[in-house]
């Protein structure tokens, strides 16, 4: 049985038996009584064993369940702060507050991952290091340096010992998914297997610190020409899987800059210039911070923008940003018809009932569309937004909802700063300004992609049609056909090669600009795409008739 592969060891034994105690405890363990023999399991939940709290909310419990069960556990809880889709926005919110209280590695355990992972002492790779680290927290601590040259840098060393661990928690933690998963029905819209699956791939990137190097790295390509923001340079000669070396960035603190006129620059400035790095990393980058509170922010001199931590990032693709703009045309017309329909292109499940969906969306509309953008609390939206696509059984993709969740976590940040902050308002001057030259550069793209993909197509075409060819002369081709309206369908079909044809001939003269040029744009290409189009219209309304 399941449970008897997991308790094999006496480790994982002892560590299970931890686990369903802090759960029984908080209340939260009911759904291990459903599981067959698991007698033991059974004496550990009855109430005699402990002093059970229930008097607390749920969310509660569960937030102080995950931070007594230690560093997997809390960071798990982290990660479903992020899927308020999936456990609710009250849930989500909780676990949003979890925090790890562990100890720091001791010196000698820090130089001696030094030496494993960079095959030198500190002394010998540092002008300075010093021991005692400047921050602590679950995955790693930070140390300040120098390094010979005279460059101020922090180390963060990976702690002795947490891969280890982790990857026994996780086994674990799989398996109690997957037994929730086939015994406990309620616990089946949570997804408990999928879930704990994309933790594995989540926890697995925040544990190679050479991920978080490369994350440094294009961000610094992203903002290159920026001079109001900066993220810190890491050092690859001193870095590797388990220690990252990098520049340190010394300045105000985010929510220090409300008392410290000194920073040259003031708290509202602070956070719009912030809300704007953001949407620019989300709309034109499709890479993001996915960690924008307020302790990772520093004003450096000149009133720079620096960013710490880049250990959580997002990545959008070019579908998905599509789609993100779709919703975000469908909410300024107010257009619930086509909020639905993007809601349920973005879900990776369709709805249990779509006809309540739209009327939930319908209602979600109407209680939004009236207010001035500088009095829409976005977060609050898109809370409620939240909520109602996991009422209805839509599986957000995990790349939305960490973005839904940083917006949310931006808006929260930024009215830190300046009370008045509207991130609704800010996203409105944002696509005002950028919109029309974004869509243009990504109409581009894909003009060149689909050129890309017709070459291909008419490269593969004769090898297919000889594939054919050779069937038929074989005698192994079956077609199934009727000679109805046969001459109509032929004139349809070699208007669609045509118009086919044309795409593929105009797109390849669009995208090498192939002259004569109007506006910059080929008259050859815009020709040719005209003519397609109305074939294609053409063969749209024969189709119908």
């Amino acid at each position: 049985m399941l449970l008897d592969r997991l308790t094999r060891t006496e480790h994982n034994a002892l560590r299970m038996a931890e686990i369903v105690g802090v759960l029984a405890k908080y209340g939260l363990a009911g759904w291990l009584a459903a599981i067959p023999h698991t007698a033991w399991l059974r004496r550990r939940l009855t109430p005699s064993r402990f002093h059970q709290i229930t008097e607390m909310s749920h969310e509660v419990r569960v937030r102080l369940a995950l931070t007594a069960l230690g560093t997997t556990f809390i960071k798990f809880g982290q990660v479903l702060s992020t899927r308020p889709d999936v456990v609710g926005p009250a849930l989500a919110d909780e676990l949003s507050k979890l925090q790890t209280d562990t100890p720091p590695d001791p010196p000698d355990v820090v130089g001696q991952t030094i030496i494993d992972e960079l095959g030198k002492k500190p002394d010998d790779l540092f002008a300075e290091f010093d021991p005692v680290p400047m921050a602590s927290a679950s995955i790693g601590q930070v140390h300040a340096g120098k390094l010979h040259d005279g460059r101020r840098i922090v180390v963060k060393v990976q702690r002795h010992g947490i891969q280890e661990k982790v990857n026994r928690d996780l086994d674990l933690m799989a398996g109690l998914a997957e037994l929730a998963e086939r015994y406990y029905e309620p616990s089946r819209g949570y997804r408990p297997v999928a879930t704990v699956r994309q933790f594995r791939k989540v926890l697995a990137r925040e544990l190679d610190f050479a991920a978080e190097r490369r994350n440094l790295e294009q961000f610094a390509r992203h903002f290159g020409k920026d001079s109001c923001v900066h993220f810190p340079e890491p050092v690859p000669a001193l870095s590797s899987r388990r220690v990252l070396t990098m520049e340190r960035l010394e300045g105000v603190r985010g929510l220090d800059v409300k008392v410290n006129p000194a920073a040259g620059i003031t708290p509202d400035e602070l956070a719009l210039r912030a809300a704007r790095v953001y949407l620019k990393m989300i709309f034109q980058d499709g890479f993001y911070h996915a960690d924008p509170h307020p302790g990772n922010y520093l004003v450096l001199p000149g009133g720079v923008l620096g960013i710490l931590d880049a250990g959580m990032v997002g990545r959008l693709d070019e579908d998905i940003r599509d789609r993100l703009e779709s919703l975000i045309v469908a909410v300024n017309h107010r257009d619930p018809v086509r909020l639905t329909e993007t809601v349920t292109a973005i879900g990776s499940s369709p709805p249990t009932d779509p006809e309540g969906l739209k009327a939930e969306v319908t209602d979600f509309v109407h209680d939004f569309a009236d207010r001035p953008l500088a009095e829409l609390d976005l977060s609050a939206a898109l809370n409620r937004m939240t909520d109602i696509i996991r009422r209805f059984g839509i599986l957000l993709p995990p790349e939305v909802a960490l973005l839904l969740r940083t917006l949310v976590v931006l808006e929260g940040s930024a009215r830190q700063l300046s009370p008045s902050f509207s991130l609704a308002e800010v996203i409105h001057l944002y696509v005002r300004e950028h919109g029309v030259g974004q869509l243009w550069r990504r109409f581009r793209r894909k003009v060149r992609r689909t050129a890309r993909d017709w070459d291909r197509f008419l490269t593969d075409l004769p090898r297919e049609l000889d594939e054919i060819m050779k069937r038929f002369r074989e005698g192994k081709l079956d077609i199934h056909h009727e000679h109805k309206g046969m001459e109509r369908t032929v004139n349809r079909l070699v208007r669609g090669l045509i118009a086919a044809a044309l795409i593929v001939a105009s797109a390849m003269m669009w995208s090498m600009n192939t002259p004569p040029l109007l506006y910059g744009l080929s008259v050859f290409g815009v020709l040719g795409y005209a003519v397609a189009i109305w074939m294609a219209f053409w063969l749209i309304r024969s189709a119908r008739e």
